[in-house]
């Protein structure tokens, strides 16, 4: 890689563990386009603001990550704006709660495409602009609920279980390219959509005593896995998911 200025994509940057990744990347040199949709605009207006009090370029774009239009559409603007891109970090994603004998087939839909329909959409929509300089670096935000679940999240399971499979595909594919791609997948922390399941302090105590740190994560705990995948420390890591939970998956 022969740019001196690292530029990163950020989707699902308004809030939570999205806006932690962000800012935390701005502190670490890089220019960012900051994703998510736009009923979170006064929201991403504020990150973009906090990333640039960094001395740090932002470029605020709107776009449903499982539309492809959208996410073309928004790929050519960071092509135009920043004329390179060094890495993606999909983390835009929801959980819609339900069990699976009542689960309506639209929430199903609705979780895959964000989730994992979004995460593909949007590495094809970059990829062109990381084989062009044989460099790239994927982060896809998973979650441990893809490896054991939890009740009531049967699709969201199945989503995060989709892009971890995604992601270890996708290595094989690209790494002749000078692109890697890896996963990391956070466990219980305390954003607006983990309070799915903080909401109960019965609940909450549990998750945080099954932790061997015993204490619920908080966004920024995310930050250096990420930056980690991004930088070229990684540059022989691919194909990979790392863990974010305090001690709770051990696998």
């Amino acid at each position: 890689m022969t740019d001196k200025i690292r530029t990163a994509l950020v989707t699902g940057a308004s809030r939570g563990i999205g806006r932690a990744i962000a800012v935390g990347l701005a502190k670490r040199g890089y220019d960012l386009a900051i994703n998510d949709i736009e009923r979170q605009k006064d929201v991403l207006a504020s990150v973009a603001a906090e990333i640039e009090a960094l001395g740090r370029r932002a470029l605020a774009i709107f776009a449903d990550v499982s539309n492809k239009g959208e996410v073309e559409a928004m790929a050519k603007t960071i092509a135009a704006t920043f004329g390179h891109l060094d890495a993606v970090v999909n983390n835009a994603g929801i959980l819609i709660a339900g069990d699976v004998d009542g689960l309506k087939e639209e929430y199903w839909d609705s979780v895959m495409d964000v989730n994992a329909k979004g995460t593909f959409l949007v590495i094809q929509s970059v990829l062109p602009m990381m084989k062009a300089r044989k460099y790239g670096r994927i982060v896809n935000i998973a979650s441990i609920g893809g490896k054991h679940g939890a009740p009531s999240q049967a699709h969201y399971s199945a989503s995060k279980a989709a892009v971890m499979g995604f992601t270890r595909v996708l290595a094989q594919e690209v790494g002749v390219d000078g692109i890697t791609a890896n996963c990391v997948c956070p466990g219980i922390i305390l954003t607006d959509m983990g309070r799915v399941n903080l909401d109960d302090p019965t609940v909450k105590k549990s998750w945080q005593d099954k932790t061997a740190m015993r204490r619920i994560g908080d966004p920024e705990d995310v930050i250096g896995a990420v930056a980690f995948f991004a930088s070229d420390d990684a540059a022989f890591v691919t194909g990979q998911t790392l863990n974010v939970d305090g001690g709770i998956v051990f696998s």
